[in-house]
């Protein structure tokens, strides 16, 4: 994994971190969710646990994860196909 996420998706307090790593098939993605919340101190804090009201918006948050991951791959695959075009160097 890199240090930074390539993506991330919000609605309210929750959240999805997209993650992109390379492998020897080419890049390939991961995600985690999260939800945030405060604890006495006023301090923020995040949890992969969710509520039963979490449930549906978190289920639309990674449906559009998964979108965007799918054009992320498409992206991948053309460019690619555009390096593998170019010339190699003698």
């Amino acid at each position: 994994m890199s240090n930074q996420p390539a993506y991330k998706i919000r609605r309210g307090v929750l959240q999805v971190t997209i993650w992109r790593n390379t492998g020897d098939n080419g890049p390939w993605y991961s995600a985690n969710v999260s939800r945030g919340y405060k604890k006495g101190d006023d301090a923020w804090k995040e949890t992969d646990s969710l509520g039963e009201d979490d449930l549906l918006p978190m289920a639309k948050l990674l449906d559009l994860a998964d979108t965007w991951i799918m054009h992320q791959k498409q992206a991948d695959a053309k460019a690619r196909k555009e390096q593998a075009k170019q010339p190699t160097a003698a």
